[in-house]
């Protein structure tokens, strides 16, 4: 009898945890964006910008964030790390790519790596916010320039948005992430992630 009660007090009451990832080539300041949302949403500070070296593995942060608790997955963007992204996507319900909008000379490679991420039926369906990043640097990359050169207009199978923020500021960080968690709510990989748990 307690397990009944128990369960149906776990279905009423049990507050789903989205699993997001951080990705995108090494220096385009993901590690900056999940600081910067530890010191939004936690009473944590994040690490200052000038002591975050380059990730190697993985670095993890949980928070809270417009009703929603997240586990947020921030991968190594060098090029032999790129290789595990993909272990991490069957739990993911959702994916931030970050792009370092200043640094033109690596749109190529964001756009290489976006597609292989984009590409991957382990990620079917689920919705992508891509931050252009660093736009408080002169010359920086519109979000609409981003948009055109990574090509995402031509993706139809899922939510896919690009934002203009900086991590290093806090410019448009926090609703480009309401954004992510309004779509990862609805979006049908969420409701497939949460059947397949209650298995």
């Amino acid at each position: 009898m307690f397990s009944l009660f128990f369960g149906l007090y776990e279905y009423l009451f049990r507050k789903d945890v989205y699993h997001i990832l951080i990705l995108g080539v090494d220096r385009a300041g993901k590690t900056n964006v999940l600081e910067r949302f530890k010191t939004l949403y936690t009473p944590l500070v994040g690490l200052d910008p000038g002591k975050i070296l380059p990730t190697v593995g993985l670095n993890v942060g949980r928070l809270d964030a417009a009703g929603q608790s997240l586990v947020l997955w921030d991968l190594g963007g060098q090029t032999g790390l790129r290789s595990i992204w993909d272990k991490y996507y069957d739990e993911s319900h959702a994916v931030i790519f970050v792009v370092d909008a200043h640094n033109l000379g690596r749109l190529d490679e964001s756009k290489a790596a976006l597609d292989r991420v984009l590409g991957s039926r382990q990620l079917q369906g689920a919705p992508v916010l891509i931050m252009a990043n660093k736009q408080d640097l002169e010359a920086a990359a519109s979000a609409q320039q981003i948009y055109d050169h990574l090509g995402v207009g031509l993706v139809h199978n899922r939510p896919i948005r690009v934002l203009p923020v900086c991590a290093y500021t806090g410019q448009g960080m926090k609703e480009a992430l309401e954004w992510l968690i309004q779509l990862t709510r609805i979006s049908n990989r969420t409701q497939r992630l949460r059947v397949r748990q209650a298995r």
